[in-house]
């Protein structure tokens, strides 16, 4: 609801009015404007871009000091914070279907962990993906891609998720909400500290139920 002072002299309101129009205050100056509710867009690509986002913005608090402060000087190069210059240059980078890197730049000299795609088990609207990794190496996490159609190509259009991986463990991961009996299609790949990607491993399927 809207909270107005002196309305018929539009001396200042502030809220929403019958869910159509906005009234605010930018720098000092009352303003009106149309109420729009955002867009949640869901297109393959675009939860593509949501995944890496995702995943930066999360583990942004888990980098130690020292890896942050590898970000200070880039970052003050575009006055931005080391955060930002975190998430900017690892979004340029899965722009090009590379993945982040902690370090900047990006070395790609590690060794990625060595991972097995275990299963993935059909739910109601869902299906839980199951991922080990058997030998850390220097990993950091694990893309998972999905399509409607077998032996697809994986793309940064066609991921769905980052799972942080940095220790020798199992992972799971649950995908919904899924259209029953539309059967999913599953590629996974682990990458490094540095950005380096290793080879996919073998597909996994499942159909989500009703």
């Amino acid at each position: 609801m809207a909270v107005v002072k002196g309305p018929l002299f539009s001396i200042g309101a502030s809220g929403t009015v019958a869910g159509s129009i906005v009234y605010s205050i930018w720098k000092g100056r009352p303003y009106v404007r149309q109420h729009a509710v955002p867009a949640n867009p869901k297109s393959q690509a675009q939860l593509g871009v949501r995944a890496a986002l995702r995943f930066l913005s999360q583990y942004w608090e888990s980098l130690d000091e020292a890896t942050q402060a590898d970000w200070i000087e880039p970052a003050a190069v575009s006055n931005i914070s080391p955060f930002n210059a975190f998430v900017q240059y690892n979004m340029l980078r899965w722009g090009l279907f590379t993945t982040p890197s902690q370090l900047y730049p990006a070395t790609e000299i590690d060794t990625p962990g060595t991972i097995t795609f275990d299963s993935a088990t059909a739910g109601v609207r869902s299906i839980t993906l199951s991922v080990t990794v058997t030998v850390l190496e220097d990993n950091w996490g694990i893309a998972i891609f999905r399509d409607l159609e077998t032996a697809f190509v994986p793309s940064r259009n066609n991921a769905v998720r980052f799972i942080p991986a940095v220790t020798a463990d199992t992972f799971t991961w649950l995908d919904t909400p899924l259209a029953p009996g539309v059967a999913q299609f599953y590629r996974a790949a682990s990458f490094s500290l540095d950005g380096t990607f290793d080879v996919l491993v073998t597909e996994k399927t499942a159909t989500p139920t009703n």
